[in-house]
């Protein structure tokens, strides 16, 4: 066995880094790859956790989901140089219900990008 983690095992891995890292942002619960992600604010509370300089968290509004998106995505590849593999018009067309592959693989692009971030 190579030591590598199973796919469920990476999974639950990310979950966690997920939780932990949004546990202190209001209106995020990440329970799921895919309605806890429709909004925008859990990838906002992701990049916001490393690059609190970049925006005012507080202002965001659940309900606009479009600005939440653009903004995640502009300052996740701005700022950390992670490349933007979801689209804002994708994620839209899919409402509450994004694709979990696209989401976890975009989770695990921030991921590694970030965990050399640390505050």
């Amino acid at each position: 066995m190579s030591g590598r983690p199973s796919y469920k095992e990476a999974q639950q891995r990310l979950m966690k880094w997920c939780q932990n890292v949004t546990k202190d942002y209001e209106n995020v619960k990440i329970t799921n790859f895919t309605s806890s992600f429709a909004d925008g604010l859990a990838f906002c509370a992701i990049i916001h956790h490393y690059y609190p300089d970049s925006f005012d968290y507080k202002a965001l509004i659940r309900d606009e989901h479009k600005i939440n998106f653009d903004l995640a995505f502009r300052i996740a590849e701005e700022r950390a140089q992670i490349h933007p593999l979801l689209e804002t018009e994708d994620m839209l067309k899919m409402g509450n219900e994004p694709d979990k592959k696209c989401v976890f693989t975009y989770l695990l692009t921030m991921h590694n990008h970030l965990k050399h971030h640390e505050r």
